[in-house]
């Protein structure tokens, strides 16, 4: 059996701090003027035009904050810039930076770039020193009244800026960041120290993955005042075109074939058919792109449904074993709303939120499930089709692509890896030329909170010293070049939050049935450990993984999980939905696949519209209403015609 850690009421002040409990760098906005000692900070992902680095909020509640990255694939991303106003005078910058491979001892720092203030660069290159984030000495700037800056990419690998401070008092050491720099940086920003009210609402869900967007909507449909909690500008999740992860899951399974229509409306299938096979990446974009567009329209036409993009909350207010509030900040602007709630969902997927509460959780800290980052290559292309991060369009070309050499990526020069030579992932024929698929995936003993960030640059060194391999080492590919990869982490596996039944392996395969059978699932129990075949490439960071698959991880389907699996056990008005919900390690790889998480979510929106009408929480609903709860579930959420 494997290790797992226990978390609850009594959370330490590390648990805390990694959920987002104490906020830090709340402000993102420069002072419109400033006094003559007062020193200038400038929030890198407020900059009025962001060129072509990207918005990376992912791991604000570690680092403190959200930051711009150049994710150009190799190629230099266009400057992000701005205006700003100061007292006129020498200035001391500083830039808040890291160099990103020093984790590991990496020589060369990819992650380089220049600061621009009125179109000259300063002296020194930033991202160059550094495993942690830290203030970079920048060294003496002479400014005007008015200042226009610039972020200057100057190579396309991964360089990131959280933030720029300029001091007048030249031998001043700014503050790092961490609980004590919170009000100081919110005051230089001139953020008021309290959250804004953002009103009261029937339900509060937090996260715009599948699973809470379905939840989001079924209570709509059923009657109630819900607020969607977001903290990207699209929805879907791991299944948004920004990670780039095939939904998968089968709907409408019996006894109760009404479950799964509104994940149908989502993602345009309302099939109980063939599982989807994972497709090759950049061919799988242009449909997730469609459902991205889909999804939102769903949610932006329900009435009833506050949609609040661009928003992570990063502290919850409780008390006597109940949520009151969350408090969401704007990770571009640094506003602070604290939105109030009868009934929260924790669709997460870190189950923060329920963490933040003092719920009651598991989280098994080595041989856990890591995260991927899709990637794929395209014939060559002319390259201002991929100024964007994102883009996935390019026009194709005859010519020879070069790639820069990658002495500080994973070292891949003489290993085997999928898609080179013979060399193929798990379930792919020989020769396959898939890369970039589901099994390049890293984390498997790292921290699934704190160290996220550096499991996501594994994968994106994996990434590269690939490319590098087959382009510059086999000579493969001459005419192709990185085309898109998903910088937003493909996450698994982290906190699991603790129900009233916690389902394990054994009652799939035992077929151990419930009277509050809920939603189905149909995956196996799918569970990712690095592969054998690869697990020397890189030592203690292996990159490529292999999925369970012997009689021992399979079950006779459909599988229905029950709805007390579906709130919390100590916090008496949460319900979770998604990949934190109450099961075991094991039984995690048969329902994270994200239809089986939508249904979830359907299932919890109609658990709360009962709950509304009959003044009970989530277990009340179970103990009081469950023919109710019943009938529901037989006949599904509402479609959008039907609302009461």
């Amino acid at each position: 059996m494997r290790n797992v850690l226990l978390g609850s009421a009594a959370l330490s002040c590390a648990v805390l701090a990694a959920c987002g409990s104490t906020p830090q760098a709340a402000s993102r906005t420069a002072p419109a003027a400033t006094g003559p000692a007062t020193p200038i900070l400038l929030e890198a992902e407020a900059f009025r035009d962001l060129g072509g680095w990207a918005l990376d909020q992912q791991f604000m509640d570690q680092m403190g904050s959200p930051y711009l990255l150049a994710h150009g694939l190799g190629r230099p991303v266009k400057d992000a810039q701005t205006m700003f106003k100061a007292t006129p005078g020498r200035h001391r910058l500083w830039v808040r930076t890291k160099d990103w491979v020093a984790p590991w001892g990496a020589k060369g720092a990819p992650g380089r770039f220049q600061v621009r203030v009125n179109g000259a660069a300063v002296a020194a290159e930033f991202g160059t020193e550094g495993a942690q984030w830290h203030w970079q000495d920048g060294g003496l700037v002479d400014l005007a009244a008015e200042n226009q800056i610039s972020l200057h990419d100057l190579t396309g690998f991964e360089g990131r800026c959280d933030a720029l401070l300029f001091a007048p008092d030249t031998a001043w050491t700014p503050p790092e960041a961490g609980p004590a720099a919170a009000p100081w940086r919110r005051a230089q920003l001139g953020l008021p120290a309290q959250p804004e009210d953002g009103g009261q609402y029937d339900l509060v869900v937090v996260g715009g993955g599948i699973a809470g967007t379905c939840a989001a909507v079924a209570a709509a449909r059923e009657g109630l005042q819900v607020a969607l909690i977001q903290d990207r500008f699209v929805l879907g999740g791991n299944g948004s075109s920004e990670v780039g992860v095939r939904i998968e899951g089968l709907l409408h399974q019996k006894p109760w074939p009404a479950i799964g229509n509104l994940v149908g409306e989502f993602d345009g299938s309302r099939k109980s058919a063939v599982a989807c096979q994972n497709p090759d990446p950049l061919a799988h974009m242009q449909g997730l792109k469609n459902e991205d567009v889909r999804r939102l329209k769903v949610v932006e036409n329900q009435p009833g449904l506050h949609l609040l993009t661009g928003m992570r909350v990063n502290a919850v207010a409780a008390k006597g074993g109940r949520i009151q509030s969350v408090t969401a900040q704007d990770i571009k602007s640094g506003r602070r709303l604290q939105i109030g709630g009868s009934h929260f969902v924790d669709a997460t997927g870190d189950a923060c939120v329920g963490a933040m509460a003092g719920a009651d959780f598991e989280i098994t800290p080595e041989g856990h499930m890591g995260v991927s980052n899709p990637w794929a290559q395209q014939l060559g292309c002319d390259c201002k089709d991929l100024d964007e991060p994102l883009s996935k369009e390019t026009a194709r070309t005859p010519q020879p692509v070069a790639f820069p050499r990658c002495p500080w990526a994973v070292d891949l020069t003489e290993t085997p890896f999928p898609g080179r030579g013979k060399h193929a992932g798990q379930w792919e024929p020989a020769g396959t030329r898939n890369l970039g698929s589901w099994f390049w995936e890293a984390g498997f003993d790292r921290d699934p909170i704190n160290e996220v960030e550096l499991m996501r640059d594994q994968n994106l060194r994996a990434m590269y010293g690939a490319w590098d391999a087959l382009k510059n080492v086999d000579g493969a590919y001459p005419d192709s070049q990185l085309a898109w990869a998903a910088f937003i982490a493909g996450k698994r596996e982290s906190r699991r939050l603790l129900g009233d039944v916690i389902v394990s392996g054994e009652d799939f395969r035992q077929a151990k049935a419930y009277p509050d059978a809920a939603f189905p699932c149909t995956w196996h129990l799918d569970l990712h450990l690095p592969d054998p075949a690869y697990k020397t490439a890189n030592g203690a960071d292996p990159f490529i993984s292999r999925a369970t698959e012997s009689a021992q991880y399979r079950y006779k389907g459909p599988y229905w999980v029950p709805y007390r699996a579906l709130y919390s056990r100590n916090i008496a008005n949460l319900w979770m939905a998604g990949r934190d919900i109450s099961v075991t390690h094991e039984a995690l790889g048969a329902v994270r696949v994200m239809r089986t998480c939508g249904m979830m979510g359907e299932v919890v929106g109609l658990a709360a519209g009962i709950a509304k009408r009959n003044h009970l929480d989530p277990r009340g609903v179970y103990e009081k209403a469950l023919p109710e709860l019943r009938e529901k579930i037989t006949r599904g959420v509402l479609p959008p015609s039907a609302n009461p």
